[in-house]
């Protein structure tokens, strides 16, 4: 028994000597991990000022998402009784957390463009404030959203259905608070919420994107909508379609930064599931339909339908007699 003791001990002793071993080379793989992150030609941020963090923006939409619907997200029960307070720390964690993340993104544009000095921690409370300002108005933006989405679907139960469940009205929700951002001057931080919806819905809508009221994304999945696009009021559409931009070679992409690259939908036009409609010059004239599966580089008059000729369907049997 005495020596079946020292047997094991001695076998856990080598192995911890060989750990150890094995350890010790971390240190060179390590040297050769910073070389080459911090080459020229691969990316790394290591500096004293941090840039905006993914899990702390994250964080500011869940609690925007709480702040804007109430009782819908909130993890603690929300009363008449306690509704101030419980909005009123919910609104000063959001400035705490927003006004350093605004602050390290105007940082971040700052030294990585050399541009002048402009009190950015200042800037950073000044922002957070006026978007927080804003919450009212991006309440009754999405509030109409809610009723277009329920009015128009015969599937929604009701309104909290929609607020819940509905991947589109999420990713408007994203799309509308981070366009308020991006309007008042938010670097990084905008296009951080935007991919972050994104990654959960499928839904990719970029925040520079103006969009009216009333808009319905319908299932969702695989929409693209791309920087400059510009759509109207009581827009309907449908999964897999795309507004967005022609091809540009390469030698020509930094003078269209900026430049008007994607459509413009006008008010009440509906657009069905895996349309392509593309160009900055497109104009889909108000209350048209564009049917499934076409591809639009041109503009269409208003009070038009856009649809693909019928296929022709062949139908063979399987063998059957």
């Amino acid at each position: 028994m005495e020596a079946r003791v020292k047997q094991g001990r001695a076998k856990c002793q080598g192995e911890a000597t060989s750990y150890s071993d094995y350890r010790k080379r971390l240190t060179g793989l390590v040297d050769k991990i910073i070389f080459g992150a911090t080459d020229d030609h691969h990316f790394c941020h290591v500096d004293y000022e941090p840039i905006p963090s993914k899990a702390a923006v994250i964080e500011v939409v869940e609690k925007l998402q709480e702040l804007l619907f109430p009782g819908y997200f909130n993890r603690d029960k929300i009363d008449p009784v306690n509704l101030k307070y419980n909005l009123g720390q919910l609104t000063a964690d959001l400035f705490d957390i927003l006004s350093d993340q605004i602050c390290r993104a105007i940082r971040y544009e700052c030294f990585r463009f050399d541009k002048p000095c402009t009190d950015c921690r200042d800037r950073g409370y000044e922002t957070a404030l006026a978007f927080l300002e804003s919450i009212p108005a991006l309440q009754d933006q999405l509030a109409k959203d809610v009723v277009a989405a329920y009015k128009g679907d015969p599937a929604a139960k009701s309104h909290d259905e929609v607020i819940f469940s509905y991947p589109g009205m999420f990713a408007i929700m994203v799309y509308r608070i981070a366009h308020r951002l991006n309007v008042l001057g938010v670097p990084l931080i905008p296009r951080m919420m935007t991919e972050h919806s994104h990654s959960l819905t499928g839904i990719d809508i970029h925040p520079g994107a103006t969009i009216g009221q009333s808009f319905v994304i319908d299932h969702g999945t695989g929409i693209v909508i791309g920087e400059t696009s510009k759509i109207g009021d009581h827009v309907r559409i449908y999964q897999g379609v795309t507004i967005g931009a022609l091809s540009v070679p390469e030698d020509q992409c930094e003078q269209m930064r900026g430049q008007k690259r994607h459509p413009t939908i006008e008010d009440h036009v509906v657009i069905y599931s895996g349309a392509t409609i593309l160009g900055g010059k497109t104009i889909i004239g108000t209350r048209s339909v564009i049917g499934g599966n076409v591809w639009i580089t041109e503009s269409v008059p208003p009070g038009t339908t856009v649809l693909i000729e019928k296929p022709r369907l062949i139908y063979k049997r399987n063998g059957m007699r």
